[in-house]
């Protein structure tokens, strides 16, 4: 499902993003979904065809925001390692605002959902790997990084600290302030690979 949001369209994104934070992928349903908007099924779907359109447009949504979101980093004039601290601290910020997108990241039920909404998934981290090996590969030739570690490897490496980081964090059910300590955590792996 591509296009404009409505606005209803992105108050059922936030309910379902809510479901999805209380009850997990298994409680999200249009039955559920129709209750925690107090309106009927049928009323959902005319804005949605299922459940799948829902989370789609939820993925889709967030893949959005970060492309937005990150292009903007890139494409400025910092060092690469100020633009990978931005960078993470730019997530760790949306997230904190937004545990919902967190849920269906890392819903694994979700991964089962469909071959759609894998794509949709898988989509959104290669663009995320894509944009760091950019970042990595010039800050290779700036100097800023060591070279003798494969920027595929190194990418691994942050994305796998950021990727524990958020699981920690909705672990704990969202109390651990994400901002501070995931800024932390981040700044600390980005050291490790720094020159």
């Amino acid at each position: 499902m591509t296009g404009i949001t409505s606005k209803r369209q992105q108050e059922i994104i936030e309910s379902a993003g809510k479901l999805l934070i209380e009850k997990g992928i298994k409680g999200l349903t249009t039955k559920n979904l129709a209750q925690e908007m107090a309106f009927s099924e049928s009323a959902l779907y005319r804005h949605f065809k299922n459940k799948e359109d829902i989370i789609l447009l939820l993925l889709e949504y967030l893949g959005n925001n970060i492309k937005e979101r990150l292009n903007l980093i890139v494409n400025n004039n910092e060092t690469s390692i100020e633009k990978l601290n931005k960078l993470f601290q730019s997530q760790f910020h949306f997230f904190s605002e937004n545990p919902h997108f967190v849920v269906a990241i890392l819903s694994e039920g979700l991964l089962d959902e469909s071959e759609k909404i894998n794509q949709s998934i898988m989509k959104i981290i290669h663009f995320k790997m894509q944009l760091i090996s950019s970042i990595i590969d010039v800050g290779k030739k700036n100097n800023e990084f060591i070279d003798d570690v494969n920027t595929q490897d190194i990418v691994h490496i942050l994305m796998g600290s950021f990727r524990m980081m958020i699981l920690k964090w909705k672990f704990s059910k969202f109390e651990i302030d994400l901002l501070d300590k995931g800024n932390n955590i981040m700044n600390s792996t980005i050291k490790i690979i720094s020159k």
